[in-house]
């Protein structure tokens, strides 16, 4: 019924297409006979001594030719078609004209010979397993190799994902399924399977589309072009874009591997005209496929440090009789949710929506916190603004804990994040590389969830 509606939609178009000029006569011309209807099927025999090879010719001037050779069809006035298998084949022919239809007697040809460097091909192998094998495909609607069973891509796009016209309609959208359900329902949408017993057949099992049912037809790759021609059947798709392709059986390959491929139609109802691109795996693959373990997610490098008895201390102020300036890391970044171990921030934009804003910017710069044992004793010193608050500090080494005797870290008072608290936890530090990766204080936690504020300190350079 497909094929008789697309059929009939060539056939109006061609009319159209010549009777435009004659604007005061809108009748169909004369039917022709079919005796009037000149064609050639001729055999190549010096390229191939077996008649693989056939050139077909429609020699009527005005009439659009409509050639089936049993493996294909073509519209071509001259077309040259290979086939790879000995054996008898039909050709039939129709001429489009002003009058109408016109259906010739088919010209059988025989084939003694198979031919099989025109199946002989990586790609070829891929589609079928080779000469006397059969593949057999499934739609990827678990995600096992793509992220989904179907893709959306520009109308000038082609082999490998590429624009085959710069500046055209190239744009893709590839649709992780698990996010986008609504694009096709689950379920087992059946198998195709490509032939090469003798020759080149197709099987199509339609599963969630019981109109179509079990579809046999036969399919020809044309490795050049890139481009899958199937013959009297569809490829495995969804049951809601059925009616939105006028040609399932013309197809753009964009990508063919062995476990893998994808397949690009026509849309050309529902919406605006766009490829469909159908993705599917090997029935082989998806048997053997073993779904990944999730990878536990691990903290970030120097959570929860471990020191040495002295080494956090000797870190904070470099010593006995020494003092160390720490700064807050503004241009770099400074601030960030560390949850069960794990941050998120990249930068100081990373948290310009929640935290890091221009007046904590404006408030830290030019200043600075020290830590120091000058005299014997453990000083603290916070400069901002141009004044210095001085105190001490001590150091619980069982918990990594820092108590700030009379004195905070660097202060906005804008700012809900302000840290006010007089003790702050070690959340990441960096025993042996902290001159360049500074060290992060925690200011406040969330005990029920395992998160903690902090802010990043290093050394100014």
């Amino acid at each position: 019924m497909k094929n008789i509606r697309l059929i009939f939609s060539l056939i109006l178009t061609v009319m159209l297409c010549l009777t435009s000029c004659q604007e005061d006569d809108h009748e169909l011309g004369q039917m022709p006979d079919k005796s009037q209807i000149d064609i050639d099927v001729t055999q190549d025999l010096v390229t191939d001594p077996g008649g693989n090879t056939v050139i077909l010719k429609n020699n009527t001037p005005g009439t659009v030719s409509i050639w089936d050779y049993g493996t294909g069809r073509s519209n071509r006035a001259q077309d040259t078609v290979r086939f790879a298998f000995k054996g008898s084949y039909v050709i039939k022919f129709s001429a489009l004209t002003a009058g109408g239809v016109v259906e010739l007697d088919p010209v059988t040809i025989e084939v003694t010979e198979d031919n099989l460097n025109y199946v002989n091909d990586p790609l070829w192998t891929a589609l079928t397993g080779g000469v006397g094998n059969e593949k057999t495909w499934l739609l990827d609607i678990d995600a096992k190799y793509f992220d989904g069973p179907l893709y959306f891509y520009g109308t000038q796009m082609g082999w490998g994902g590429a624009c085959t016209v710069p500046g055209g309609d190239c744009w893709n959208w590839n649709p992780a399924y698990e996010d986008n359900t609504w694009l096709m329902p689950d379920g087992d949408y059946g198998t195709m399977t490509f032939n090469l017993k003798g020759g080149p057949y197709f099987k199509a099992d339609h599963k969630m589309i019981p109109a179509r049912g079990v579809e046999n037809g036969t399919y020809f790759l044309d490795v050049n072009s890139k481009t899958l021609s199937i013959i009297d059947a569809a490829p495995l798709h969804d049951p809601g874009r059925d009616g939105c392709v006028a040609a399932w059986g013309s197809i753009k390959l964009l990508s063919l591997t062995e476990d893998a491929m994808q397949f690009a139609v026509l849309r050309t109802s529902c919406e605006g005209p766009c490829l469909l691109v159908y993705n599917y795996i090997s029935k082989e693959y998806s048997d053997n496929w073993v779904p990944e373990e999730p990878e536990e997610p691990q903290p970030d490098e120097g959570y929860n440090p471990e020191f040495a008895p002295g080494e956090l201390l000797n870190m904070l102020t470099g010593g006995p009789s020494s003092g160390r300036v720490w700064e807050l890391d503004a241009s770099g970044n400074p601030v960030d949710w560390v949850a069960a171990g794990i941050g998120w921030t990249t930068s100081h934009q990373s948290s310009r929506s929640w935290g890091w804003n221009d007046s904590w910017a404006a408030a830290v710069d030019g200043a600075w916190i020290r830590f120091d044992r000058f005299g014997g004793a453990q000083n603290y010193t916070r400069f901002q603004n141009g004044v210095s608050t001085t105190g001490t500090f001590t150091i619980d080494e069982e918990t990594n804990e820092i108590t700030l005797v009379g004195n905070t870290l660097l202060q906005n008072a804008e700012s809900w994040m302000n840290p006010t608290t007089n003790t702050l936890k070690v959340v990441k530090a960096y025993p042996t590389d902290f001159t360049t990766k500074g060290i992060w204080f925690g200011t406040s936690y969330n005990a029920s969830k395992d998160e903690w504020l902090v802010f990043h300190y290093i050394l100014p350079d």
